[in-house]
């Protein structure tokens, strides 16, 4: 094995290819377990069913939680109440994945971002506010790498009615929406 090599460019030019161990661990039998989702991420995965993007609210600080929390981290507070956020939004970031969610390779890169969800009657700086963490349909391999998808208005595709579980899948991903 070499050492690391450096980048050519460390502003994003690709790292020569670098021989790392290879660690195997022996799987011994299935685990079995069940999760408890909480309040918060009960009632968020619930209204995903019901079509609806549900975050929780705190009026000392004005924040805006989606996914929902029963805290406020900032003001170490119980929060507030229940907001519904629209499911539109903009782009804030993006990037071209060629790792599936399960971690396989994919042969053709998808475009996976973050979402600042619009949530009627609050306002958000660039820094804190309620989004998601999706993918990105209708755009191009081009339009992440020259950033032309930030700041793109976007609107979640929802799976039809009958075929949602209360899972972040229900909705697709977020489609670009063209002028």
């Amino acid at each position: 094995m070499t050492g690391p090599t450096k980048p050519i460019n460390p502003r994003g030019t690709k790292y020569d290819r670098v021989e790392f161990p290879v660690f195997e661990f022996p799987v011994v039998g299935k685990a079995r377990y069940n999760y408890t989702t909480g309040e918060a991420l009960g009632r968020f995965l619930a209204g995903l069913k019901e079509g609806k993007i549900l975050g929780t609210y705190c009026n000392k600080c004005g924040r805006v939680f989606v996914p929902p929390r029963m805290y406020c981290s900032y003001c170490f507070r119980e929060v507030d109440g229940w907001v519904e956020a629209r499911d539109e939004g903009v782009v804030n970031t993006a990037v071209m994945s060629y790792i599936s969610a399960t971690r396989a390779r994919l042969e053709r890169p998808v475009a996976v971002g973050v979402i600042k969800l619009d949530v009627p009657g609050y306002q958000f700086d660039d820094h804190f506010f309620p989004g998601l963490m999706h993918y990105i349909c209708g755009a191009s391999e081009d339009d992440v790498k020259s950033m032309k998808i930030f700041g793109a208005r976007v609107k979640a595709r929802w799976k039809p009615p009958e075929q949602r579980t209360g899972s972040i899948t229900d909705i697709e991903c977020f489609e670009v929406a063209r002028p």
